[in-house]
């Protein structure tokens, strides 16, 4: 028999409207505690008006501002995974250091992501 969370909530939109909050709590929390979140928030917030600026086809502005917001949302994961890792031990063990160096990691291929995608629209 599976064991549910006592952590589980309500259901239906009741549900749905609390994720909201939560989610909104999570924003907050990481452009208070994340420099580098607030970093690519700041980079995101400069490069939307110039994608538009910049006029490229529709399908161009698109892809550079979801490269953009999937470095922000990798980067939020990360930062969930540093924040976990960190919780549970703050003594070095290779599989903590793994898993931070892996989110890293995908930090910076969604960061080579947002160059070469924009790279390749503005080259057209």
């Amino acid at each position: 028999m599976e064991e549910k969370s006592p952590f589980k909530g309500k259901t239906g939109l009741a549900r749905v409207w609390n994720a909201l909050f939560y989610s909104v709590d999570g924003l907050k929390a990481a452009i208070r505690h994340e420099d580098a979140f607030r970093q690519e928030l700041l980079l995101t917030l400069f490069c939307i008006p110039l994608a538009l600026w910049l006029e490229p086809a529709a399908l161009g502005r698109v892809l550079m501002i979801g490269a953009l917001f999937l470095v922000l949302i990798v980067e939020l994961v990360n930062s969930a995974i540093e924040a976990v890792v960190d919780r549970v031990s703050l003594e070095e063990n290779h599989l903590a250091k793994r898993a931070k160096d892996i989110g890293s990691a995908a930090v910076l291929l969604s960061l080579l992501n947002l160059a070469v995608v924009w790279g390749l629209v503005l080259a057209g």
